[in-house]
């Protein structure tokens, strides 16, 4: 089971960042998913809303999966995403900076679905990367 759960973890997190395949993200994340991180979702849709608006304001985006552990019906993922900032996102007018930021993503699935999800990534390393938080002295 563990492998499997894998597999669909990697193939969903691949169809939602990298292919933009909504209908594999609809068919592979649950209709009461609900999703925890910075920002609250619930359902395939919630997952898919987000991901237009990044890949538009950095269209050279890149995901990776890094490392993935299974353990009964869990799969952490630990992943990579950078790009460069080239248009206007969330108000913020386009730097041309590159941002590379890791992060962290726990699902639970059942039947070969993902029914929650709990992400934690590094969005004080994206803002200031992008210019839009102080950098550390």
């Amino acid at each position: 089971m563990s492998e499997s759960n894998k597999r669909t973890a990697h193939r969903l997190l691949d169809a939602l960042w990298n292919q933009e395949d909504f209908a594999v993200v609809n068919a592979l994340i649950a209709s009461d998913y609900d999703g925890h991180s910075s920002t609250e979702f619930h359902g395939p849709e919630g997952a898919i809303e987000f991901v237009p608006m990044l890949r538009n304001a950095f269209p050279d985006f890149q995901f990776r999966v890094e490392d993935q552990i299974a353990e009964g019906d869990k799969v952490v993922t630990r992943w990579r995403m950078q790009g460069t900032h080239k248009r206007e996102f969330q108000g913020m007018p386009a730097t041309g900076r590159q941002m590379s930021i890791t992060g962290i993503t726990i699902f639970r699935i059942a039947s070969d679905k993902v029914i929650e999800g709990w992400t934690n990534e590094d969005l004080l390393g994206f803002y200031q990367q992008i210019g839009a938080s102080p950098s550390p002295v």
